[in-house]
């Protein structure tokens, strides 16, 4: 491959942040930016998933723990270049089942964290002038299917915060850009896959007939956190089949 296409994506010498990295997508897009060349710090839930040098977090309490788990990071390396927000929740009950604590709790994973940790990391690529935010959004941000209710209001206003922060740090060379998975093989997405007739369902909506799996979100994560990806900014990307245009 010739040296100047290699370099676009080449992330040999970055150091990403990748949030929900112990199982399901976040894992898959932290395995492709490691292979790709760049330092990962793996965030998680599960340690034992994370492997050597992962830290544990339970993004549950939002902000504050969005904030420690900055502190923790920074104690390690000098400069995060990639942030990808991965991890979510999403329980899934009938909207009128969400009380006060429930709909907190799933948006202080969803979105309070995922602000939090822009908040940190973005004026800081900025002030450097580079950096990559990549947030994993939802077919539900822009659907509702399958009881959304606070699960898809948390990841249609992430998809809004990504525009946001592009419009405040694309200019200094901070690009911010969202995924929007289609149905993906995931613990998170078990509760439906376990129901034959709507995972059927789902892989006849999809262009490609098939779920995804997370290896499908490592090409685009890398693009999107590399150098090719510059003027490729405040965009959601959909990874999902087809999905959203059936």
């Amino acid at each position: 491959m010739n040296s100047d296409v290699t370099a676009l994506f080449d992330l040999t010498g970055r150091t990403a942040l990748v949030t929900g990295a112990s199982s399901g997508i976040g894992a898959g897009i932290a395995d492709a930016l490691e292979g790709a060349g760049a330092t990962v710090v793996r965030a998680g839930r599960d340690h034992a998933r994370l492997g050597p040098g992962g830290v544990s977090v339970d993004l549950t309490a939002g902000v504050a723990a969005a904030e420690e788990l900055a502190r923790r990071v920074d104690a390690r390396t000098d400069t995060v270049d990639i942030l990808v927000n991965c991890a979510g929740t999403n329980p899934r009950p009938p909207l009128a089942a969400i009380d006060e604590a429930l709909y907190r709790d799933v948006l202080a994973v969803n979105l309070d964290a995922v602000f939090a940790l822009g908040q940190h990391y973005g004026p800081r690529m900025a002030e450097r002038g580079w950096g990559r935010i990549v947030n994993v959004a939802s077919t539900q941000a822009h659907r509702a299917f399958g009881n959304s209710g606070a699960y898809g209001i948390a990841k249609a206003a992430v998809a809004g915060l990504t525009r946001s922060q592009s419009e405040a740090w694309a200019r200094h060379g901070v690009c911010c850009n969202s995924l929007t998975p289609g149905l993906v093989a995931t613990p998170m997405t078990a509760a439906v896959l376990d129901d034959p007739a709507r995972a059927d369902y789902f892989r006849a909506r999809a262009h490609t007939g098939t779920l995804g799996a997370p290896a499908d979100f490592a090409a685009v994560a890398v693009f999107l956190a590399g150098e090719g990806a510059r003027f490729v900014t405040g965009q959601n990307i959909c990874v999902d089949g087809g999905l959203s245009v059936t």
